[in-house]
């Protein structure tokens, strides 16, 4: 049978992957709060759709985990959002990296 644990209420997991556009020496440099922070600057630049602008503004930094995924908490409308933003790829990645997807922090698989 499978449990789930409950993380963190009101969450996104955003797993990215490297592009490969920023030098060698500064791909690892970055902190994870620094790649939340440009990965709102980013983002911030709708003005053409007032919802991804709000919902960016209103996001919070929750962790970086193994390099690749960064970890964000909001509203769960501004997160809903977000997920529809992304699925219409319009929203954007933090510099020197790719969204591969958007996903629920949630819950966690834990094994019987």
């Amino acid at each position: 049978m499978e449990r789930f644990l409950q993380i963190a209420p009101h969450s996104l997991a955003i797993v990215l992957r490297r592009d490969g556009t920023l030098p060698d020496e500064t791909q690892h440099r970055h902190t994870g709060y620094e790649i939340f922070a440009d990965f709102k600057a980013e983002n911030m630049q709708h003005f053409w759709n007032k919802k991804v602008t709000e919902a960016v503004e209103e996001t919070f930094f929750l962790g970086w985990i193994d390099e690749h995924v960064l970890l964000i908490q909001g509203k769960e409308e501004h997160l809903e959002v977000l997920r529809e933003s992304w699925t219409r790829r319009a929203l954007k990645a933090p510099r020197g990296f790719e969204i591969q997807c958007i996903g629920e922090s949630v819950r966690t698989l834990i094994s019987s």
